[in-house]
């Protein structure tokens, strides 16, 4: 039989039990926290938050107080703060260890061989984050301080290779195997930079004469312009003018461009641009306007010597535009006109005429280096319509 004593205490100890099963325990880790309680311990998180609060962190915002006492010296502070960087580093937060690197620097310990490190360190982060300028300026400085340190050498090397400064890339090397004639890295970067170096002076080579040819080519087209007397207009609108100018002979108040390299680029049809063939023969890019239907074609090497003739046949011979309901763009229907703008006129062109006629003709002006025609179905409602008021000459 249990004696008093025993049967008390097992009495207290069911009361507890009880009383234990009906209050829970108190800021308990539970199956929904636990991770995040887990991630407030220093020693177990796995990223450190960008700013400590004391209040959320305080085992952490003790250990950076302890960091960043006051009483320690600045080769411990800068020391620290390294370790801190690096941590940063081999989780990839290459901006963080920027951060903390360039915090140990401005302590200025005065231990050149930790200043060498950290500058390193940092040219490192700046290099995985692309700031290659940064990068190449923090491993300039690490050589000046110690010429010799390998890491800054090969950086250096590294930023002149990926900013395409092969020549410097080279110089970087050749600096680096002078104190350590065997390193495997310099050598394959100096084997890198010098056949990247001859390649792009190679390329450059081939670039300089390509340019020079095309300049000679432009000269030659833009003589042979001349020579025929064809007119470039400028890009800017000409001014209107009410005066018919009856004096054809008389020089166009309308700004002519000059003859240069420049005038010949066609924006509207595609950059087709006007060249010159082995018989010295030009041929345009030729833009045909449908105003009725607000359509267009383009013939993107219209020979000067052509009529529109050998090109109507083509665009408008058993197969009509597709756009052409009323089967009325038959070739003995159109009528083709160019339009001086200035003077609010259409002159009629005949399409057995050639292309060099009709680019010779003193109110003629090539725009921006396509001339441009408009096509109209002869005695139609939108021909009358679209005659009227306007001045029709004749070629």
């Amino acid at each position: 039989m249990a004696s008093p004593a025993t049967q008390n205490d097992s009495d207290d100890d069911d009361v507890f039990a009880e009383a234990f099963k009906r209050h829970k325990y108190k800021n308990a880790f539970n199956e929904e926290n636990w991770e995040e309680e887990f991630d407030k311990i220093p020693m177990f998180m796995k990223t450190v938050p960008d700013e400590i609060d004391p209040n959320e962190y305080p085992e952490l915002a003790h250990i950076q107080a302890i960091i960043h006492d006051e009483d320690r010296t600045p080769a411990e502070k800068a020391q620290s703060l390294k370790d801190e960087g690096n941590a940063f580093f081999k989780e990839k937060n290459y901006q963080k260890a920027i951060v903390a690197y360039t915090a140990a620097l401005k302590n200025k310990c005065g231990d050149q061989d930790l200043d060498t490190v950290l500058l390193t360190n940092r040219a490192a982060a700046h290099f995985h984050l692309g700031n290659l300028r940064s990068s190449l300026n923090d491993a300039t400085t690490a050589k000046k301080i110690t010429p010799g340190h390998l890491k800054a050498l090969i950086r250096g090397a590294q930023c002149c290779m990926e900013l395409r400064n092969f020549a410097t890339a080279i110089q970087w090397c050749e600096e680096g195997l002078k104190a350590h004639p065997t390193d495997k890295k310099l050598r394959d970067l100096r084997t890198a930079a010098d056949k990247h170096k001859r390649s792009a002076e190679r390329d450059a080579r081939k670039a300089k004469v390509k340019e020079k040819k095309l300049n000679n080519e432009k000269e030659a087209i833009m003589a042979a312009i001349k020579e025929r007397g064809i007119k470039l207009l400028q890009s800017v609108k000409p001014c209107q003018s009410d005066s018919d100018a009856e004096d054809d002979d008389k020089e166009s108040l309308t700004a002519i461009a000059e003859l240069s390299l420049d005038g010949l680029s066609s924006h509207k049809a595609t950059g087709a641009q006007v060249f010159l063939d082995e018989q010295h023969n030009l041929h345009w890019p030729v833009l045909f306007l449908y105003p009725e239907h607000q359509q267009s074609d383009f013939i993107s090497a219209f020979c000067e010597n052509n009529s529109f003739l050998d090109h109507f046949a083509v665009m408008f011979g058993e197969e009509l535009p597709p756009w052409d309901v009323d089967r009325k763009y038959h070739l003995q229907n159109l009528q083709l006109f160019f339009e001086d703008e200035e003077r609010e006129a259409l002159y009629k062109v005949d399409p057995e005429t050639s292309l060099l006629k009709v680019l010779q003709h003193k109110r003629f002006f090539v725009k921006v280096g396509t001339p441009s025609f408009i096509i109209l179905v002869n005695g139609s409602s939108f021909w009358k319509q679209f005659l009227t008021g306007k001045k029709i000459r004749a070629l």
